[in-house]
This record gives structure tokens, sequence and C-alpha cells, in this order.
């Protein structure tokens, strides 16, 4: 006998009922994308491993420990699993000249990868949904795609996220601010856990993210990046605060609020909650006016955030909003094997009509009794069992019987004739309910 395989650990199926939640909150994505203006692109789920490199920064912890990357044996190429989808699109937009005609309004959906320990909300394999608004400088976008997002959460009905900014600045500000902080830790060396001492010089920015409790007065009262922005910085900062105030989104400054790539600048943000444990970031973003150059192309703005599509259904859950999953209108009770023919016009019929209809299927030993196809058309929850019995066919019907609603009850009058030549009528006024 064959050994039995199982999915590679933090790699997980989706199967009915849940994979219908997820089916409703891609559609509630997607409709949101319309009415903004959003169009979908789909990038290859394997990139080249320098374009992550580049992008995300050779010394970010994505880069350092958590990308699945190989060597392609037919060719020899450097490939990857992509991490995260930002650089993904930036690439196919300089690959595709999506900008020459002006700006582009995109979100994208699907599977991420990264080498890590699987935990609540946290994957090797888990699932992204990004809005990315490229070749637009000014801070109306950056407001735009915030406020996208604060109406996501009202149209699914969750309560309790909060939103938090920061401005990363420019690059030169970055770099003085850099300068700042490391002689500051330098000055605190001792005070530093050993993988902040390892990000010191290399990385020292995601030293004030640091989760470590005994580290938090000291980087409390580390040098802040906005006391080096420039003019333009703060302006550019201060109008997206005036707009979203404009807007009655309420939120928190966060000087210590950093990104865990090398490509943002100027606005940063992240939707946080506390319903999630340790992974209480739900959607996070910012601008990212250099990843075009990062990547071969020519400059251009760009803004966007990204969302874990496992932590929205996670906290979806936590709340009581996750909706029932669908049901079969009706479901076809075919007593006779030889009824069968006769019986699927009639149902394709009313699917063409919009009617969801189930059919009972039989075994090999026929198709079982009466009881257990009604045992089986009950735990569908269908609205109606459609009844095709012998003697309802001979009379050109289909027994009409309510399952659920007040004329469910098991009586005569609960049950009625319908005639064949009479499911369009019917189906209409089922749509119409």
């Amino acid at each position: 006998m064959a050994e039995k395989l199982s999915a590679v650990k933090g790699m997980n199926d989706i199967a009915p009922p849940a994979s219908a939640h997820w089916e409703w909150l891609e559609e509630t994505l997607r409709t949101l994308m319309r009415r903004y203006g959003y169009r979908n692109l789909r990038t290859p789920i394997v990139e080249p491993t320098a374009l992550f490199v580049r992008g995300l920064g050779e010394v970010t912890d994505i880069v350092e420990k958590e990308m699945y990357s190989f060597e392609d044996r037919l060719n020899g190429e450097q490939l990857t699993l992509r991490p995260e989808n930002t650089a993904g699109v930036v690439r196919a937009a300089l690959e595709h000249s999506l900008l020459y005609d002006g700006g582009k309004r995109l979100y994208y959906m699907g599977p991420m990868f990264r080498h890590e320990r699987p935990q609540r909300g946290r994957y090797r394999q888990f699932h992204q949904f990004g809005a990315e608004a490229l070749g637009f400088a000014g801070p109306d976008v950056d407001a735009e795609l915030i406020v996208l997002a604060c109406d996501l959460w009202a149209a699914l009905g969750l309560k309790g996220i909060e939103l938090e900014i920061n401005s990363l600045g420019q690059p030169d500000e970055r770099l003085a601010h850099r300068k700042a902080l490391i002689a500051y830790l330098e000055a605190h060396v001792d005070q530093l856990d050993e993988e902040a001492k390892r990000r010191l010089h290399s990385n020292p920015l995601r030293i004030l993210d640091t989760k470590n409790p005994a580290m938090q007065d000291l980087v409390n009262a580390a040098p802040r990046l906005m006391d080096h922005l420039g003019v333009a910085s703060l302006e550019h900062f201060n109008r997206l605060r005036a707009l979203l105030d404009a807007h009655g989104v309420s939120y928190r400054i966060n000087p210590r609020l950093v990104r865990g790539m090398d490509y943002y600048n100027l606005s940063v943000f992240e939707f946080v909650t506390t319903q999630l444990g340790s992974q209480g970031t739900v959607c996070a973003g910012g601008r990212y006016d250099g990843l075009f150059e990062q990547v071969g192309g020519k400059a251009a703005p760009a803004v966007g955030w990204a969302l874990g599509m496992e932590r929205i259904l996670e906290l979806l859950k936590e709340q009581g909003l996750l909706p029932e999953p669908p049901t079969p209108d009706a479901y076809a009770v075919v007593p006779a094997a030889e009824s069968v023919p006769r019986v699927m016009p009639v149902l394709r019929q009313l699917r063409q009509q919009g009617i969801n209809v189930q059919m009972h299927a039989g075994g090999a030993d026929g198709m079982g009794s009466m009881k257990s196809q009604f045992k089986k058309a009950d735990a569908s929850g269908a609205r109606f069992a459609l009844i095709f019995g012998e003697q309802e066919l001979e009379q050109g019907a289909v027994a009409l019987k309510p399952l659920r609603g007040p004329r469910s009850e098991a009586s005569p009058e609960a049950q009625s004739l319908l005639p064949l030549n009479a499911v369009a009528d019917w189906a209409a006024r089922l749509r119409g309910t």
C-alpha cells in the first residue's frame, strides 16, 4: 500500500464550507475595487530572485531567512516563490509599459510564500490582497487608499480596527536619522538584544519595531525620524492628515512605525487590532516612490497596501461575522433511475433561469429510498424539494414541497403540483423573492 501523503506543513487546503467564506470575501473585495476604479493585475507566482533582493533589500528578514528560492535545473535561473507582490506589480508595470498613458490603479490577490514557523494567522503559504496606485505623487491617493480600506472594514462589518500612520521621509532624511540613530544605539549597546546588535549597522530602523519588552524604554527615547523631515516631506504628511480629517478617519501617529521592506518612503500606515494576539496587523502599506528605479526602470511615484486574507477571515470569525455557507434553492428528489433522462433537462432549464438546483445522485444500487433522499434534501439547506415521482411525471408535473419557512411542515397542503411547462414561471417568481 502506497504511503499516505499530506500537504506541506503551513500550506493548507481550503475546502467547503470554509471555501465559501473565501469566495464571499473575494467578491466583497472585487466589488469595492470596481467602485474605486481599481483593475485586476495577475502576476506569476515565481519571479527572478534578483527582483526581491533588489526590491526588498538584502538585509531584510524576508530575503535573509524567509524566501523559498531555488535554481531552475533546466537553465540555471535563480527563481523565488513570491514572498510579497508589490515588487512583482512594479516589474509587470515596467515590462508592459503600463504607465505610458498615465497612472494606473491596480489590485491583485493570490498566494505568497515565506519559510517561517506556522502559527495562528501566519502560514508558509498565505494569501494577500493588495491595492496599488502607480504614477500618482500626491497625498490624495495615499488618503484614497486608506479610506478604501476603511470602507472595506465597514462593508465587512468589522469593528476594533485602528489606523496608525507615520512618515519615513525621503532617503537623504532617513540617512541623517540613521546616523543619529546608530550613534544613539551604539551609546546604549549594552541594552540591545542579539537581534538588535545584528541589525545595528545593516538595518537600524527595524530595531525601533522590536517586540522585546526590555528594549521599549530604549527605543521610546531614540531619535525620531519625524524630527529629521524636511519641508516637503512634512507638507506631504500634513496634507495626508488633513484629508483623513476631512473624511472623518481617526488615526494615531506612531513615530516608531516602519516597514520591513527597503522601498518605502513618505507615508506609511498600518491597520491593527488587539483581537488576533501577536498577529495584530491586518493591513499595511505606504508610499514606495523609489521602487521603480530599484528594479531597473524610470522613476515613478507609487503607493499601495496589502492585507492578509487569513487574518481578515480569522477576525471575521472572532467577531461572528462570517456568513452562512450558500445553499441550493431546490433539491431534486428522483425516486427512480429511469426518470433521470427526463428530469435532467428540467433541472438544466431551472439553472439557466438562475435557480441553484442540486440533484440527488444515485449509486450502483439505484437512487435510494425516498426517506434517505429527503434526509439529504433537508441536510442540503435547500428551500424546496422538487419531487419527480412516477405519478407526477405521468401528469407532466413535479411536486413542489417547501423545506424551510411556515409551510414546510409535513402536511398535504404544504405540497403542490407544478406543471413541467411552468417551471420557468416558477423560477422567475422565486428569483423575485
